[in-house]
């Protein structure tokens, strides 16, 4: 098949890229390198060969061409903007990057016979849950402009879907992404992050001061937040089980995580045992649009899809991040 990989020089997207590239897929990534990296896919582009296009999902004009051009059988989407804190204070970026431009790639393939495509979503959009476990059927309402943009993503697709039966989508809701290839030849390269283990082994690698916790008065078991972290070449194999499942199903949702929860102070402590570093933390208050915990029931995609993942754990996880750190 030819894929189209939207954001595939970003941190997710380029694990997912180096994933596919072990497949015979024809593979074509699309990104504006706002926050990806032209570095990784040139350590990339050493596997085999990919054709990249900088780009920007709102330059309609320029999509269009390109689809009519390339005539693609797939698209995995990971272009977004995603940072919680920064949809509370410039909501209209998130409708305008996630929601609008997803709209117009959607209208696109439509137009150009492009029948499957894989979404890059988010727990996000399941907000504050009334249970500490949420499950593709759990009610969804997010609390953050993040994360409605991702449901009304979603919504775009199931609205496409129904009026055209032939356009079928996977919907993957990722829980909390961490962690570099277990080879650290590849890891998130952009400086600006505010993922929590990615910043703690920045701190741990003396590339930062200090990390903040924001807030410590949740109502958890050590006040503050508890989530699901999965390790970033699990979340990538999903969408390749993702992808081969639409070959003989239906149109679908799946949550993507371990399971199980970790605090930010746990994740601390993990990080501080691995890295042998004792670095400094401070309490600071709480992140506007920050749920106290969301834990995955990940058990339809296993029962459901070959997909298996092989990190799940903790430690592993955080010693990943901190050996890439230590190297990029």
């Amino acid at each position: 098949m030819k894929i189209l990989i939207t954001g595939g020089a970003g941190y997710i997207g380029s694990h997912t890229l180096r994933q596919f590239l072990k497949t015979s897929h024809e593979l074509y990534v699309l990104d504006n390198l706002s926050k990806g990296s032209q570095t990784s896919l040139e350590d990339l582009s050493r596997i085999r060969n990919f054709e990249f296009f900088k780009q920007d999902l709102s330059d309609f004009k320029g999509l269009k061409e390109l689809f009519k051009t390339q005539k693609f059988d797939a698209v995995v989407h990971f272009a977004a903007s995603i940072e919680v804190f920064e949809s509370m204070q410039n909501p209209l970026k998130y409708y305008i990057n996630n929601t609008a431009n997803t709209a117009n790639l959607i209208q696109t393939c439509l137009e150009n016979g492009v029948f499957k495509f894989i979404f890059s979503s988010t727990a996000a959009t399941y907000g504050e849950p009334k249970t500490p476990v949420v499950s593709e059927t759990s009610p969804l309402m997010p609390i953050n402009p993040y994360g409605k943009s991702k449901l009304m993503s979603e919504e775009l697709l199931r609205d496409a879907s129904v009026a055209f039966p032939e356009f079928k989508h996977c919907i993957l809701r990722y829980f909390n992404v961490a962690g570099a290839c277990m080879d650290f030849k590849l890891g998130q390269r952009y400086p600006k992050a505010t993922l929590l283990i990615k910043v703690a082994a920045e701190v741990a690698a003396g590339k930062r001061e200090k990390l903040f916790i924001f807030g410590e008065d949740y109502e958890t078991k050590d006040g503050t937040c508890i989530r699901d972290f999965i390790h970033v070449d699990d979340i990538s194999s999903a969408h390749l089980v993702a992808l081969e499942y639409l070959k003989d199903n239906a149109s679908d949702v799946f949550n993507v995580g371990y399971g199980h929860g970790f605090s930010v102070k746990e994740v601390i402590e993990t990080m501080k045992k691995v890295s042998g570093v004792d670095f400094k933390v401070e309490i600071a208050a709480r992140r506007a649009g920050d749920p106290s915990v969301l834990i995955s029931d990940a058990s339809k995609i296993r029962s459901l899809t070959s997909w298996q993942p092989q990190f799940d754990d903790l430690e592993l996880i955080c010693r990943s991040a901190f050996e890439w750190e230590k190297q990029c």
